[in-house]
């Protein structure tokens, strides 16, 4: 919701400002985050590999699907370390659990469009290096 309290009124500089703030978190977001700027890095490998291999429109959808979450995993994932930042400036147990969760929720998601990722390309990789031989 925010910061403030809002009413539930339509407001076309709340909408727009909303995407304004939401466009300000790309630098921070990538700003000393290596997982982040990987799981990038993967994104655009698999759109090359994606249109060399001409994966088919659901390949496609499911590919895009599984982006979008492991992004989004990654940047709540960072978001909640920002905050436990804020919360406590020493070592704290219960602070450590909710970084490792968070941490694995993003590998079981990285590791599962891995695996699905693998599916998809490797029987079309196959096939396009046979055609080369």
């Amino acid at each position: 919701m925010g910061l403030k309290d809002k009413n539930n009124k339509f407001d076309r500089k709340r909408l727009i400002n909303s995407f304004k703030y939401a466009f300000d978190g790309i630098i921070p977001a990538y700003d000393g985050e290596q997982n982040l700027k990987i799981h990038s890095l993967f994104v655009v490998i698999v759109i090359v590999f994606g249109f060399l291999l001409k994966i088919s429109m659901m390949e496609w959808f499911i590919c895009m699907i599984l982006f979008g979450m492991v992004i989004s995993l990654e940047l709540v994932n960072t978001s909640i370390e920002y905050l436990v930042d804020i919360a406590t400036d020493k070592y704290s147990d219960i602070a450590k659990k909710a970084l490792d969760i968070s941490a694995l929720a993003v590998f079981v998601n990285a590791l599962i469009s891995f695996i699905i990722g693998l599916i998809i390309f490797v029987p079309k990789l196959i096939i396009y290096i046979n055609n080369i031989l």
